[in-house]
């Protein structure tokens, strides 16, 4: 099946609307015209038919119709492209005088229609009829005008007629074609750099300056989703980036324990020291790689909490407990505030709130508060963790929630226990929950709100 393309579909239809309007046109121009010069014959042949009538009228027999012969000749026979004759009851030819009595039965025929055409001696006649009372007889009147020249004209202008509008038509399919590939230079533009994008062009942008109205909304979506697609590939070229150098530093571990190990004989206990550093190693990597397909099953939404109804003071005062000994360590106090209650995945909500509570531990000073506050107003559950510490620079505070970012420059040199993806994990465990977070700071305070479905 051959597809035609875009700009020859639209040169199509522009050509079958032109030549549709210009058959529609010329189809009622040729009836006009036809109707015109038919009301011409028909008014003529209807003048004859009455002055014909008047004239047989007036005399009291039809033998006296020799008497008005030469009238009838003046009126019926004066003009070639005129014609008429006079029957009696039986249909023979009175007027004009026949070489046989009966007239031809083609006459009749447009006698017993009382109008009509016929052919006649190679011409196309138009014809007429009437009856007149001469005495006691009943007369037939036949007048025939010869419309031949009238049909002649016709045939060559219907002729001409499609001819022009067959011409028209290519006319217009060239003219429509030229117009719309005019028109779609800025569909092609938008084909030039779709065509152009690649991973090393993704800050192409179509001008939309020059762009019409009707493809304004489709640049701007490209434009848009050109955006989406240089945020991601730039987020994920880092993600790849930090997840090589975090996997990196365990398996250089590894491998060096391993090396040492290797060269020369060790006593047990310093064997079984190696393989319990080696064992912490791979723990951490697989305590990464859990949460790394955690993310990935969230990602694509395979993540389905188990709803049942969670008091929030009650989980975060269980929290609270469990870091309880960390904190005081350092002389951190914790402030809860406010209760709440929620539909939600329990061991999910730990794992999230573990996940802020530690971070806030990490960067809370000696000393310090950390505030949690739980509001509710019936339609939404508000949840916040805030903490002291250094003020976070705007620029950081979208991306805290990228896997393996941190926002001190010397992240990289990071605890080994923090890979850079709590905060990833808590964001998609929110998500999951059908809820909103977000983070501020400021005056020296860093405050998580976490906002659920009442």
């Amino acid at each position: 099946m051959i597809r035609l393309s875009l700009t020859a579909r639209l040169s199509l239809m522009f050509m079958l609307a032109v030549t549709g309007v210009l058959a529609a046109a010329g189809y009622f121009f040729g009836q006009l015209s036809q109707h015109h010069f038919d009301e011409l014959d028909r008014h003529t042949l209807h003048e004859k038919l009455e002055a014909a009538s008047r004239l047989l009228g007036g005399l009291d027999d039809a033998q006296a119709l020799p008497q008005v012969r030469p009238q009838l000749q003046a009126l019926l026979g004066g003009h070639s492209e005129m014609r008429g004759f006079i029957f009696d009851e039986t249909g023979a030819q009175l007027y004009p005088e026949a070489p046989r009595a009966m007239a031809e039965p083609q006459l009749l025929e447009l006698v017993g229609r009382r109008a009509g055409e016929l052919q006649l001696d190679g011409r196309v006649w138009r014809g007429e009829a009437g009856h007149v009372r001469v005495g006691s007889r009943r007369l037939t009147l036949l007048v025939l005008l010869d419309v031949t020249v009238h049909k002649a004209f016709f045939h060559t202008f219907s002729g001409w007629l499609w001819g022009a509008l067959v011409l028209c038509a290519a006319l217009s399919g060239l003219l429509g074609w030229a117009l719309v590939r005019r028109g779609l230079q800025p569909l092609r533009e938008v084909t030039q750099v779709a065509a152009s994008v690649s991973a090393r062009s993704l800050r192409e942008r179509i001008p939309d300056e020059s762009t019409p109205a009707e493809l304004q909304q489709l640049v701007q979506a490209f434009n848009a989703m050109l955006a989406r697609l240089e945020d991601a590939f730039v987020r994920l070229s880092n993600f790849s980036a930090d997840i090589a150098h975090e996997l990196r530093t365990p398996l250089s571990n590894l491998m060096t324990h391993t090396e040492v190990a290797l060269t020369r004989a060790r006593t047990l206990e310093q064997y079984q020291d190696n393989l319990h550093s080696n064992l912490e190693e791979l723990q951490r990597m697989s305590r990464m790689i859990d949460d790394m397909l955690f993310l990935a099953k969230a990602d694509n939404g395979l993540i389905v909490p188990d709803a049942r109804p969670v008091a929030l003071e009650a989980l975060c005062t269980q929290l609270l407990d469990f870091y309880q000994l960390s904190a005081d360590e350092r002389d951190i106090r914790f402030e809860l505030s406010g209760a709440g209650r929620i539909e939600g995945d329990l061991a999910m909500l730990r794992r999230a709130l573990s996940n802020l509570l530690s971070n806030a531990l990490r960067y809370t000073p000696d000393g310090g508060v950390i505030r949690l506050a739980i509001e509710s107003d019936g339609d939404e559950v508000r949840l916040s963790v805030a903490n002291p510490g250094t003020t976070i620079a705007p620029e950081h505070l979208e991306r805290l929630f990228d896997r393996f970012y941190r926002g001190d420059p010397a992240r990289r040199e990071g605890s080994p226990s923090n890979a850079g993806l709590g905060l990833a994990i808590t964001r998609s465990i929110v998500q999951a929950h059908q809820g909103r977070i977000h983070c501020t700071s400021a005056q020296g305070w860093t405050s998580f709100r976490l906002e659920f479905p009442g």
